[in-house]
């Protein structure tokens, strides 16, 4: 077993898979917050170190690995289980079998007293989705370890970040004129992501029982009455054009070209919107105190969330959910592009920081300096801020200061620059220098965010980005470079 942080590992603790993605990260946070002793189970550790809080645990296993369950399971209370194989390149019906298998066997052995199950809303197990289908099987799989379970079936999930609702916004955001085939005027029952988070913190108070709650919004609408109501939110005008016939395949492809949904994502998204996930039992209302908001009120808090939702994760996360990096172009996450590279250098954090605190102004920006000169003139001809700014103080910078053209966002001395672009662009970008220490000196990665204007931004991104892809690893090389040498001349 690998801990990486300590805690008291006698207390009642809360075991929680999935802390790494969409659902758990969120639930993780409100735990933590109640003063729960938690323990997070990953199969990669180093992508949670920075985010938990001191006394959570980490330990490394994976559901698939039974051998690396026992010792994960040891003094848990309740454990969370929100894992599911849906961007398997595989069967992920057969390895979110195995899976739940797994971690019913390790649970029921090391004396788990309860697991918490979230679900899928669907009617019909033959008729349904294999997607919602296998979200069912799981529960029962899970059941079948003779352990209580409290499941929740939700439906679609509203909150920046989540997989439908960045396919909504995606296709709201691009597409002006949308051919809409049939599953978008199939009715579902949207429950805002905080709401999702509350029951399932609230579960902790039921009485060690199995029961089964199906939870959703007060609005039962189409996928389109979504997508309606995000562009009469964000002020767009768009004209829906219905087709009778458009297959979860040719979807899938389609969403591909316009979405940031992978196609193998987007084929079992699809195919799960053909049923109706309505709430038809009403128990979870009689149960839980909580009242859920409606489709209006959800999707005017995801909009209000969304960029200091984004701006809190690490941009670098996109590259490690998405499987094998693409070769050219960039990691979509969101309708962002993102594009991330790390250099290793043998200086502790401090050295590796200090080029990267004394950026722009009379220091240049350490590669190409012509071509930045010559944006900012550009820039400014086009009635921007251009490069004349500069910055307030040589060595040292504040978040709010100003930077050429650009604004310090967010800084953390020795580990973290957030530049937000001020110059003239098709639409939005950002700038990041992380540090991490690790055995042989620091890790420095540089992280460059394009949120595009439909498509003249996609158009500008693509067309510059070999002078772009260049100039950033330039850039980075020789604040590498920089670092070691100014650490070798201190040392």
């Amino acid at each position: 077993m690998v801990v990486e942080t300590q805690a008291d590992f006698s207390r009642k603790i809360i075991l929680l898979t999935g802390a790494t993605g969409y659902i758990g990260g969120r639930l993780l946070k409100a735990l933590e917050q109640q003063g729960h002793a938690i323990r997070c189970l990953a199969r990669r550790p180093e992508f949670l170190r920075a985010k938990v809080h001191p006394t959570t645990q980490i330990v490394k296993a994976d559901c698939l690995e039974p051998e690396s369950l026992p010792a994960a399971m040891e003094d848990v209370d309740t454990a969370y289980y929100l894992v599911h194989s849906m961007g398997s390149a595989g069967r992920f019906e057969e390895e979110d079998r195995q899976a739940a298998r797994n971690f019913a066997t390790a649970a029921r052995a090391a004396g788990v007293r309860r697991i918490i199950y979230l679900g899928g809303l669907g009617e019909g197990r033959q008729d349904l989705s294999a997607h919602l289908r296998s979200r069912q099987e799981v529960a029962d799989l899970l059941r079948a370890s003779g352990i209580p379970v409290v499941e929740f079936r939700a439906s679609i999930v509203i909150g920046s970040g989540s997989l439908s609702f960045e396919m909504i916004r995606a296709l709201v955001q691009r597409l002006p004129v949308m051919i809409c085939p049939r599953w978008v005027t199939v009715k579902a029952q949207p429950i805002a992501v905080e709401d999702v988070i509350e029951y399932l913190v609230k579960a902790l108070e039921l009485p060690a029982e199995g029961a089964m709650y199906e939870i959703g919004g007060t609005d039962q609408v189409s996928y389109g009455q979504i997508m309606q109501e995000y562009a009469r939110q964000c002020g767009l005008r768009r004209w829906m054009i219905s087709v009778p016939v458009l297959t979860p395949r040719l979807s899938s492809l389609w969403l591909g070209l316009v979405t940031p949904v992978y196609a193998r994502v987007g084929r079992k998204l699809i195919d799960s919107l053909r049923n109706p996930t309505l709430v038809r039992n009403c128990a979870a209302l009689e149960i839980f105190k909580i009242r859920p908001m409606g489709l209006k009120e959800a999707i005017a808090r995801a909009l209000v969330n969304e960029d200091h939702e984004f701006a809190q994760t690490r941009w670098s996360d996109a590259l490690s959910s998405s499987g094998r990096s693409p070769t050219w172009g960039g990691v979509h996450l969101g309708t962002r592009i993102v594009d991330s590279r790390t250099t290793q250098v043998s200086a502790p954090p401090s050295a590796a920081f200090t080029p990267i605190r004394r950026i722009g102004g009379a220091t240049g920006w350490y590669f190409g300096d012509f071509l930045w000169q010559l944006r900012g003139a550009l820039d400014l001809l086009v009635g921007g801020v251009g490069l004349r700014r500069g910055r307030r103080d040589p060595d040292n910078l504040s978040a709010g200061d100003t930077l050429d053209f650009w604004r310090v966002e967010a800084i953390e001395p020795d580990r973290l620059l957030r530049l937000a672009a001020q110059m003239k662009l098709p639409g939005r970008a950002w700038l990041q220098f992380e540090v991490e220490p690790n055995r042989d000196g620091s890790v420095i990665r540089q992280t460059a965010v394009f949120d595009p204007a439909g498509l003249g931004g996609l158009i500008y991104w693509y067309a510059l980005y070999p002078i772009h892809k260049w100039i950033f690893g330039g850039m980075l090389r020789e604040i590498g470079e920089t670092a070691m040498k100014d650490h070798d001349n201190c040392a």
